[in-house]
């Protein structure tokens, strides 16, 4: 089996790998590497999102931390029980998850944030590996390239269960997975995404996982 993160200096991708050196001469005090999986260790509820962001996941070392979509994503995690105590966009603050595990698709920082498909395919023995050390039943895919890597991960059919915001889709594993739109700052700006619509599929989710501990 595949580790679950990779290692600190992974060079499967060439690109990221340059790019990750660039990074590291031109932002010495960032975490730059690949950023682990952070949440639960026995989570029901598994989030997969996008890549890091430069100055955000890649500087801190940690998920969604140092950025917009942090701010919107703990937020919401916070107001439906997800997580309990202080987010202060820093890897050392008091924040903890409850019942959740967050894991992206792509580890490392890509330009633009924009991971190819070759790199998507490369890095995702790692999301599987996670998926199959936690076993979580219940998926939150933030975006259509999680959502897409997600459902490659598991085995299944990306035919079978077509991305779109809101959607609640119930797996062949029986498993399900709740589609949202990514929670960039891109996105709430331009009104793809709005606070609500966000704070209504993470609701879902969390009225799920609650179910599941019961």
């Amino acid at each position: 089996m595949h580790d679950t993160n990779p290692p600190h200096d992974c060079s499967r991708c060439p690109r990221l790998a340059r790019f990750r050196d660039d990074n590291r001469r031109d932002y010495p005090g960032f975490f730059n590497a690949p950023v682990p999986n952070w949440g639960d260790a026995a989570p029901q509820l598994l989030i997969v999102g996008l890549a890091p962001g430069l100055k955000g996941a890649n500087r801190t070392g940690r998920p969604f931390t140092g950025d917009y979509a942090g701010d919107l994503l703990y937020a919401t995690l916070g107001k439906f029980g997800l997580a309990a105590g202080d987010y202060e966009e820093r890897s050392d603050d008091s924040l903890a998850l409850r019942g959740v595990l967050i894991a992206n698709a792509v580890r490392c920082v890509p330009p633009q944030n924009k991971p190819t498909g070759d790199e998507i395919k490369t890095c995702r023995p790692f999301l599987a590996a996670s998926i199959a050390a936690h076993r979580p039943r219940l998926f939150l895919a933030l975006g259509r390239i999680a959502h897409d890597s997600l459902l490659s991960a598991l085995g299944e059919r990306r035919a079978a269960f077509p991305f779109g915001h809101g959607a609640e889709h119930l797996l062949t594993s029986g498993a399900v997975l709740f589609d949202s739109y990514h929670c960039s700052r891109y996105n709430t700006n331009t009104g793809v995404l709005t606070t609500e619509m966000f704070e209504n599929v993470v609701g879902r989710a969390a009225m799920a996982a609650t179910g599941a501990k019961d």
